[in-house]
Formats: C-alpha cells, sequence, structure tokens
C-alpha cells in the first residue's frame, strides 16, 4: 500500500486577474498559505504558465517548477479541462463552448477543434518536460444531447459517436505514451465519458490503450446516483487521478436529478465543499488506499454556498485529516508465532 500523497489545489477556480491570483508566484504563494503542498495546473491561464513554451523549453518548466518549490509547492498535474472539451464538440453547444477557444478559431469549429488537439498534445509535452505522469482532461461530447432514449435513438447513433470520439482521441493518446504520461479524463455529465459503461465504450474502441485513463471524482457519482465506493473497485487499475470535491443529492416530489433546470442553490443535486456533502471521504480514502492509488488528493472546490477561499483553506486541512499514512506492519504481529511448514503441517493434522 502507499500513502496518497496531498493535500494539492486545483488552481481552475481560483485563477484571475487580482493579484495574488493573477501571477505564478503568487498563486502558489497564497496555495501554500492556505495549508497546500501541491497544485494542479490549469493550462488555459495564460497568467499561471505558458503553454506552448513549456512544451518546448525544459529550462522553462525547471524555472516554472523552481518558483513553485521555493514557495513550498509541487507541480502534482497540469490540466487540459477546457481544451479537451474542444476535442469533440456537438453542433448545439458550439456557441456555448465557443469561449473556451483562442479568439482566432472561435466561430470556425474545425480550426477550433485542430486548435483543441494542438493545446492537448502540448500540455502532454509540457507534462513530460516537467516530468509529471498524468495529465487531467475532459473527453468532449458527440452523443451527449442524445443521452436519455427519447425520443427513440437511431440504430447506430452512439457507436458512431464513438467511433469518431475514439477517432480523434487515438492520436493524442499515442503522443500521451511518447511523452510517457496517462490522461485522465475526468467522468463528467456534459462528457461522451459520463459513467464507467461509457468509459468502458471508449476504452474498448481505442484498443484497451494503456494511456486511457481515469479522473476520479465522487461529487460527478453522487448526483448520478452511482455506486460511487464500488466503482473504485471495479476500475482501480484505471483510476490515477482524484479530485476531492463533494456534493449532495436530496430529491423532493418536485425534483430529481434532472433538477428541472434549476440554478445550483436549488437544485436536488448540487456540489459543495468537502465535508459539506454527502461523500463518504473515509471510505474513499480507504478505497484508494488499499488499492494502492499512487497519486495526489486534489481539492477540486465548486460550492453553491461558500466562499471559495473559505472552501479552499478548510479543503487542505480536510484532506491532511483525511490522508491515511500507511503502516509497515500488521497490527497483530504482536502475536506471530513464527510457525514454519513443519508446524504448519502439524497443526492441520498432514
Amino acid at each position: 500500500m502507499k500513502t496518497i500523497k496531498g493535500p494539492a489545489l486545483f488552481l481552475g477556480q481560483f485563477g484571475g486577474n487580482e493579484p495574488p491570483f493573477n501571477t505564478w508566484d503568487g498563486i502558489t504563494k497564497w496555495a501554500a498559505d492556505c495549508g497546500y503542498r501541491g497544485v494542479q495546473v490549469p493550462t488555459w491561464d495564460g497568467n499561471l504558465i505558458d503553454l506552448a513554451k513549456a512544451a518546448e523549453s525544459r529550462d522553462y518548466c525547471d524555472e516554472f517548477k523552481g518558483v513553485a518549490a521555493a514557495n513550498g509547492i509541487e507541480v502534482t498535474e497540469l490540466s487540459t479541462h477546457l481544451q479537451g472539451q474542444l476535442v469533440a464538440v456537438h453542433p448545439a453547444y458550439d456557441i456555448a463552448f465557443d469561449g473556451f477557444a483562442a479568439e482566432s478559431v472561435r466561430g470556425n469549429p474545425k480550426a477550433r477543434q485542430a486548435w483543441a488537439v494542438d493545446q492537448v498534445k502540448n500540455a502532454l509535452k509540457a507534462s513530460g518536460n516537467m516530468g509529471l505522469g498524468a495529465m487531467a482532461s475532459f473527453s468532449g461530447a458527440l452523443a451527449w444531447p442524445y443521452m436519455y432514449p427519447w425520443p427513440q435513438r437511431p440504430a447506430g447513433l452512439i457507436e458512431a459517436a464513438f467511433d469518431e470520439l475514439a477517432a480523434r482521441w487515438k492520436p493524442i493518446l499515442d503522443v500521451a505514451e511518447e511523452n510517457g504520461v496517462d490522461v485522465c479524463y475526468e467522468i463528467h455529465p456534459g462528457e461522451d465519458l459520463f459513467d464507467g459503461t461509457t468509459f468502458e465504450m471508449f476504452l474498448e474502441r481505442v484498443g484497451g490503450h494503456a494511456r486511457c485513463n481515469m479522473l476520479y471524482d465522487p461529487s460527478h457519482y453522487v448526483l448520478q446516483c452511482l455506486d460511487y465506493l464500488d466503482h473504485l473497485d471495479i476500475y482501480k487499475d484505471r483510476i490515477r487521478m482524484f479530485h476531492v470535491k463533494d456534493a449532495e443529492f436530496n430529491p423532493t416530489g418536485r425534483q430529481g436529478v434532472y433538477s428541472g433546470y434549476a440554478p445550483w442553490v436549488e437544485r436536488a443535486g448540487r456540489f459543495r465543499s468537502p465535508g459539506d456533502g454527502q461523500v463518504d471521504f473515509g471510505a474513499v480514502f480507504s478505497k484508494l488506499t488499499a488499492n494502492d492509488f499512487d497519486g495526489w488528493a486534489v481539492v477540486e472546490w465548486e460550492c453553491a454556498l461558500k466562499h471559495p477561499e473559505d472552501g479552499a483553506r478548510e479543503g487542505a486541512q480536510f484532506v491532511t485529516d483525511h490522508i491515511i499514512r500507511v503502516t509497515e506492519r500488521a497490527f497483530d504481529d504482536f502475536a506471530d508465532s513464527g510457525a514454519d511448514d513443519a508446524a504448519n503441517r502439524r497443526m492441520l493434522g498432514i
């Protein structure tokens, strides 16, 4: 067994245009002050990282990590959630997702997709340059508008969507292999990979690619009423990244999983700061530890109620309190009789 590393913080919800959140030095100092040992870096935030330079220059990557290290922070992983989303976009979402892309490719879905693929490949190269073994991303989605089976789906529609999704990602996964980096897809509603079944459909189509793995975030399973603990055992060999994010699901006579288009505060299912929701993190950390998870516990702060800076500070302590320092000996070693093979045979009467 291994002791999970942490606490770390995903900076996606914290980068901004005001100090200390607008510079790499400032935000890593702030994260350390909150009690974090590591950060997961959103590669779309140009205030924090120059992705093109990181993909080409080991010297830049060494300097980047050095600034963080001087502040007591380790770079845990890079994230391409927004760029990965743009690898596959159904036309219904063209306008909604256009803002994720560089201005030069907005309004041009073909150019936007090519830009996104290049961005993800650059992040994989940058991860390799930094000595990181995993990168977080979204899969994007072509089939999501047809998630509910009404109206009846034409035969082969979903299969065609997943065939195309795999065809777009397979060359990216090959770049991941070249750089020794796992692509960890966050299993997330709104993506074509939103549960275990859809992940398996994709994994089959990319030939069981060794670099095709999961980012485990139990909050997204609570809101789907999916068994998030059983999921850990089923996919333990593919789970390479962990977001500590809480959620609660409180259905009423008026709304359930779909929540009637209500805003987040009024939804039956909503995200909460770690410890404020319904996820049994004691069980989650226990299973990950028993399953030899060799990664970081990364707080992703999303909460419908709490201020983000309060959630960040509380999250660092929450993770620290839940990390299990693994034992180097069995609890009953004091009763070890030191029996040998001959003694064992005598005890069995053989």
